[in-house]
């Protein structure tokens, strides 16, 4: 049997915030829901989020008019606090975080299996426009 090679898509941004600040953005609901978005017609009114290895995530991306909406989740396969976080998502596509902190600065760089759907460089500008959305919300908090 042939196996098909994955896709692996890396994204990247330098956040002006120290890693313990970034850590709790990322991860507590509450902030989720405030910048888990690809665009502005879109959002996150519910999120769940059980960071420990072996633990479970769940959010509701919806857009806000209600047109159109998806569950997003999965099961962190492995959690280093302040360094990685590792998680295969509902379909069983791989995804691995690795914050490094740079002073008062973190670099975050995620890396995350292709689905076969929609073209890679769709799917590269969605995930990164919501890095860049943590980025601007956890800057101006």
């Amino acid at each position: 049997m042939e196996t098909q090679k994955k896709t692996v898509i890396t994204i990247g941004a330098t956040v002006n915030a120290p890693v313990e600040k970034i850590w709790e953005y990322w991860s507590k609901p509450e902030h989720i829901m405030k910048w888990n978005a690809a665009s502005d017609d879109w959002h996150t009114p519910r999120a769940e989020n059980d960071l420990r290895t072996g633990g479970t995530f769940s959010s509701r991306m919806e857009a806000k008019d209600g047109s159109w909406g998806f569950d997003f989740g999965g099961v962190y396969d492995n959690v280093v606090t302040h360094e990685r976080i590792s998680y295969t998502m509902g379909d069983g596509r791989k995804v691995d975080v690795i914050f490094t902190p740079q002073g008062n600065s973190t670099k975050i760089e995620e890396s995350f299996e292709a689905e076969e759907t929609n073209p890679v460089e769709m799917q590269r500008t969605g995930w990164q426009s919501i890095l860049d959305n943590f980025k601007k919300y956890t800057e101006a908090n």
